[in-house]
């Protein structure tokens, strides 16, 4: 169902609200949304959040592995609740309309988490490539303050980029109809309801996307064959069998996130779809925000030892 631009603004040029489309007309359809999409948010939320309790509570994963794991999962709880509180508001409501200001805040959000969990997966591979191929110099080359820099510069990245982002598609002008075809205000939706050409702004979003996504991608393929290429002289089965444990999780979740984006902002406009945007859109926004916890938790000996202190103290 389309909604009338011309109901909040006739002039294109002082469009002040948008609105979502809706899920489905059947009302069963959206509640069995909702409830599947709301069990994925807590999951997540709870997940991440332990983790990162028990990573600050614990002196035992004080160590720069567990430093990105929970800057990792301060990112995902952010990312989830830039686009999802939002989404279910949509799923049981009328209320569908979002401000434009609300839009843009929304957009710069989702951008800002998104890109600094790029640059931080990149930076974990980078952690666990000096780990298992320059472990005699690790403590030094991998300190408190190159991790706390290497943070940094994810999270700036993702600042920049946000802002850039946000401030270049909202300058331009909207000419409707207002109805954004998807679940939170994204980049190619948007552009859809811009007036004139928008050629400017896909090359910006094509570059951007190039240099925060595919790149650190490069840097994580990178690091994973050479540690592969030094798990394979290691003389010890266990040694081989340990290095490959505590990286399996990391590669699993950089497939699973990697994948859906990439999917999403490298692909040729022409071969775009709703459908299917929106469905890779659930999956990197609320399926891997709640897959990582169990991931990292599941294969790690000290995270699940960590989150039993961590529930056993809050018991108490």
């Amino acid at each position: 169902m389309n909604v009338n631009c011309s109901l909040w603004q006739e002039n294109s040029l002082s469009v002040k609200r948008f609105a979502f489309a809706k899920f489905s007309e059947v009302p069963g359809e959206c509640f069995l949304l909702f409830t599947l999409i709301l069990f994925m948010f807590l999951a997540s939320l709870t997940g991440n959040t332990l983790i990162a309790l028990a990573i600050c509570t614990s002196p035992a994963l004080h160590t720069p592995m567990y430093f990105f794991l929970a800057n990792l999962s301060l990112l995902e709880i952010g990312y989830t609740c830039s686009v999802i509180p939002k989404m279910l508001q949509s799923l049981v409501t009328e209320a569908r309309g979002i401000s434009r200001e609300g839009c843009a805040t929304q957009m710069f959000f989702f951008i800002f988490f998104g890109i600094t969990e790029c640059c931080l997966l990149a930076a974990m591979a980078f952690d666990r490539y000096m780990a298992i191929c320059s472990p005699l110099h690790y403590a030094t080359r991998m300190s408190r303050g190159v991790c706390a820099h290497l943070a940094m510069v994810s999270w700036g990245m993702g600042c920049i980029v946000g802002l850039g982002q946000t401030n270049f598609i909202f300058s331009l002008d909207f000419c409707g109809p207002c109805e954004i075809d998807h679940f939170f205000c994204d980049l190619p939706p948007l552009l859809a309801l811009a007036c004139g050409d928008t050629s400017h702004n896909e090359a910006a979003i094509f570059v951007a996307a190039v240099l925060c996504i595919f790149s650190p991608f490069l840097l994580i393929i990178s690091s994973y064959v050479r540690i592969l290429v030094a798990v394979l002289v290691m003389p010890s089965p266990e040694g081989r069998h340990k290095a490959l444990s505590t990286c399996s999780s990391h590669l699993l979740v950089v497939t699973l996130f990697y994948g859906s984006t990439s999917a999403t902002y490298l692909r040729p406009k022409a071969s775009h779809s709703p459908g299917m945007d929106k469905l890779l859109a659930l999956f990197y926004t609320a399926v891997t925000s709640m897959l990582n916890p169990i991931i990292y938790s599941l294969r790690n000996k000290e995270v699940k030892t960590a989150l039993r202190k961590t529930l056993g103290l809050r018991k108490s």
